[in-house]
């Protein structure tokens, strides 16, 4: 769809697009228009059973997707603009369950998940770059050059910086705390062992970033487990500490 309405030729010329279905005329674009708005028609159903709040967050990230390609053309930063449209879930997945965003906790978690895209779709452009400049597709990988691994260097420290904010906010717990330590460790060990010039090298390091998802994920998901038991047990300390105080209340009101 982006070859044939924004960039023309642009996927048929890169060597590592040029084989993609719709660049390859294996479909048609009457094929992949249907396929795009049953996808479309789809979210749109899951959008519908949240809550209003939800609903008009989410439509209003319509504007960041149809943005997007069309950044590629004009700036040297489609990563920030995809960072912005893909991280949009940290704002509507609080507000599904919560009917509304606590911005205190959101907006770090948003503004992390961008340094994060940075470094990865940054990453991710160093393979296609020689091509992008013949096609004049812009992007971080251009812009950076060879400074790359300082920026990314800064980014993944800033994102490490707004996740233990977010984990403040929230009052999250040691096994969140420790999924953004090793989340840090693995980003630094990745863009040491980066090579910008290698795009094979490029495609590997950029799979990675899958495994930080998950630690990100997983640490989140046993942060929350362990806050539930923590917070039981302060509760629970808490009504034993009043149940004890009632009975000495009423012996030294008898006594």
């Amino acid at each position: 769809m982006f070859c044939r309405f924004v960039c023309v030729t642009s996927l048929c010329l890169v060597a590592r697009t040029k084989l993609r279905p719709l660049a390859k005329g294996d479909i048609s674009t009457l094929d992949a228009w249907m396929f795009l708005g049953g996808q479309l028609s789809l979210a749109l159903l899951v959008l519908l059973e949240l809550n209003w709040h939800s609903i008009l967050l989410g439509a209003s990230s319509l504007a960041l997707v149809i943005t997007y390609p069309l950044v590629k053309r004009v700036s040297n930063l489609p990563q920030l603009m995809l960072g912005l449209t893909f991280n949009w879930g940290a704002l509507l997945g609080w507000s599904a369950v919560h009917a509304s965003c606590d911005w205190s906790v959101v907006l770090p978690l948003y503004a992390a998940g961008i340094c994060w895209t940075m470094v990865y779709d940054t990453i991710y452009a160093h393979q296609d770059k020689v091509d992008d400049v013949i096609v004049k597709i812009k992007s971080t990988a251009l812009k950076f050059g060879d400074n790359t691994k300082y920026y990314l260097i800064g980014f993944s420290s800033t994102m490490v910086g707004l996740l233990l904010l977010t984990g403040y906010n929230c009052q999250q717990t040691w096994p969140f705390y420790t999924s953004v330590g090793l989340t840090g460790v693995l980003l630094m060990s990745q863009i040491k062992n980066l090579n910008i010039n290698d795009p094979q090298n490029c495609w590997k390091t950029f799979k990675l970033n899958s495994k930080i998802g998950l630690i990100i994920f997983l640490g989140i998901v046993g942060g929350n487990l362990a806050k539930e038991i923590r917070d039981s047990k302060v509760k629970k300390t808490s009504l034993m500490s009043e149940v004890l105080n009632e009975k000495q209340f009423f012996r030294n009101a008898f006594s």
